[in-house]
């Protein structure tokens, strides 16, 4: 059984960053895509990005398109998401979670895709 654990999160002044970390137990962690989601106060789950098993393959939401970048180390079984030049707006909870092995992200951005979510990690942006 995998699970992931997010950490990372805090209070950040607007155009700062700040990086999450996704920390996922079990040997198949590095056989799975590895997506991020947000959720901010009564709005729906939505998409961040995602990152292919072997790290070579990253895709992104347009609204952190060129701020957020995700990168991953297998041999420690995490995932990070670095968010540079944060605004109000990116003020959610943040979770990870796992979907099955691809190299087409452009087809896993709908959170019923994905397993194994984490419990989330809040992150918020002053303005």
């Amino acid at each position: 059984q995998v699970q992931v654990v997010e950490s990372g999160g805090g209070l950040v002044q607007a155009g700062g960053s700040r990086r999450l970390s996704c920390a996922g137990s079990g040997r198949a962690f590095n056989t799975y895509t590895v997506g991020w989601f947000r959720q901010a106060p009564g709005k729906e789950r939505e998409f961040v990005g995602a990152i292919s098993w072997s790290g070579s393959n990253s895709y992104y939401a347009n609204s952190v398109k060129g701020r957020f970048t995700i990168s991953r180390d297998n041999d420690k079984n995490t995932v990070y998401l670095q968010m540079n030049s944060l605004k109000p707006e990116d003020t959610a909870v943040y979770y990870c979670a796992l979907t099955y092995r691809t190299d087409t992200l452009v087809l896993v951005t709908e959170s019923y895709q994905y397993n194994h979510w984490g419990q989330g990690t809040q992150v918020t942006v002053s303005s």
